[in-house]
This record gives structure tokens, sequence and C-alpha cells, in this order.
């Protein structure tokens, strides 16, 4: 039986689109928004809201994905490791994922404010501007994008708290700063991976006076430690819990041995090993602190 003509280019445009979503990086939006939806819930877990809270924030985190690669199209083509995108590779117009961004951003605002509530849909939105008008065009500028860009990227962790509790606490920014801090050695590791793709395209990811990569490598390291220790402190604030503590250090002490391992060397061997350290530790640290209510 034969295949009607148009479905194998259907099929292919369609994944064109979900592409354009970065579906990779919504993994990491779906679990931090998960995992602060239910910290936030305590012994009150409203199912059926928290799929709300995360759908509405995986169509807002799409958007911003679709229109980042808008604005960036043309400094994408110029890079072996997003050359074969939709949009430089001519597969997607750019109309096309103009519109497509914004119906994706202003669908998943308008659910968080419709099935959430409203601190969420200001969150999730702010996240999207944040991200477009100054990370992004800051990438072309200046190293501190990194920074600056690790404030949106650790915003979900507020969305999905203020979508289970209508507000956030000092244990909501204590989680936010988990995923803040992680963000360093994650991205750092990927920016001196592909330095010289970066540079290529015009990114200034890393600063121009580190060419042999100390300073970032030291970096990477100091904010490992600032975050093995954030993630100690919730083992404190309500009385010791062995536990707990015993798990975060064993977990911060497989993440920091593949920083220092990096630190002794500027290979993009251990770039990629911390890469994927980061990816793994991240999940152990939420499904932890889910274990334990974060010790509240």
């Amino acid at each position: 039986m034969s295949t009607c003509p148009s479905v194998a280019p259907t099929r292919s445009k369609l994944r064109d689109y979900l592409t354009l979503t970065k579906p990779e990086v919504n993994l990491l939006v779906v679990m931090t928004t998960s995992a602060a939806y239910y910290l936030a819930s305590g012994d009150r877990l409203d199912w059926m809201r928290l799929l709300h809270c995360v759908l509405g924030t995986l169509l807002v985190a799409s958007g911003t994905a679709t229109l980042n690669q808008f604005m960036e199209r043309r400094y994408d083509s110029g890079m072996r490791r997003t050359a074969a995108r939709p949009l430089p590779s001519g597969r997607v117009s750019p109309l096309e994922a103009l519109w497509f961004g914004l119906a994706l951003s202003v669908a998943g605002g308008a659910y968080l404010f419709v099935a959430v509530n409203a601190l969420a849909a200001i969150l999730a939105i702010s996240t999207l501007l944040s991200y477009l008008l100054i990370y992004t065009p800051l990438k072309r500028k200046t190293a501190l994008c990194t920074l600056l860009g690790a404030f949106p990227g650790a915003m979900p962790t507020l969305i999905g708290w203020a979508g289970a509790s209508g507000r956030l606490d000092g244990e909501a920014w204590l989680l936010f700063a988990v995923l803040f801090l992680w963000q360093f050695p994650h991205f750092l590791a990927i920016a001196l991976m592909y330095r010289e793709d970066y540079e290529r395209a015009g990114f200034h990811m890393l600063p121009g006076f580190d060419r042999d990569s100390q300073f970032t490598r030291a970096e990477i390291v100091g904010f490992t430690i600032a975050l093995v220790l954030t993630t100690l402190a919730p083992a404190f604030l309500n009385g010791f819990s062995a536990a707990y503590f015993v798990g975060m250090f064993l977990a911060g002490t497989f993440f920091l041995y593949y920083s220092l391992q990096l630190a002794k060397s500027s290979s993009r061997v251990a770039a990629s090993r911390l890469l994927h350290a980061s990816v793994i530790y991240l999940p152990v640290v939420l499904v932890i602190m889910m274990v334990s209510g974060m010790q509240r």
C-alpha cells in the first residue's frame, strides 16, 4: 500500500516545529517546575493543577525557545552545531517561526493565568521577556550573559512554587538558588566544548582574556562548591537530618569530582564528562529534596 505523498513532508515539518521548541531543554523545565510544585504542595498535592502548571510553563518555554532561534537565525547558520536547525537550514521560514513562537507564548501565559494563578503567569512571561530581551542580545556583547541568563533559567522553580502555593517564600528562593548555581558548571562546560564555534558566530560566551580557560575552570569549581553547600543547607534548617545530608553530600562529591577533573585539564573530554555529570546530578538532587520534603 502506497503512502500519501503529503504525509512524509507533513511529518518532517512537524518534527521541525518540535525541534524549534528545544524538547531537550524543556525536559529540564518540566522536571524543575514539577519538583517545585510538589515541594510547595506539602500534603495537599493537586495533580490536575500540577498538570496545568507544567503544561502552561512548557508552552511559554517552547515559545521562548522558538523566538530565541528566530532572533539568532543568522548567527546559528555560522555554527556547526546549529547550522542544521530548521531556521538556518531554511526548512522553516522566519515568519512561520515568529508566529509559532508568539502563539505558544501567548497561549502559555493565558493558560497559566486562567488554569493556575496570576503569579505563575506573571513569572512565566517575565522569564520569557528577560530571556529574549536581556540574555539573548547580550550573548553577542559580553560574557556576563551567562550570569544574567541564569536568572530566567532558574525561574521554572518559582513558577512551579507559585503555581502550588500562590506565593514565594524562603524555600522557593532556596530551590531557585540551586538551579541558578547549577547552570554555571553546566553551561560553562558547553561553552568550553564549543568555544571556537561560538566565537565564529560572534557569541561572547567566555571572557576574551581567558584564552587558556583557567579562569573559567576555576569559576566552574567555585560555583560547584557554592551549589553543593546550598543543597546541604536544608539539612540544618529545621534540625539535622543525617539521611538528607548524606544523600546530598554524596551527590555533591560526585559532581565536584568532575568539576575538579576539568580544573586540571582543559580538554573537551573533561568538559563533556562534567556536562554529563551535571545532567545526572540535578535530577538526583531534586529527588532527594522531594523525598525529604526539603527538610520542612
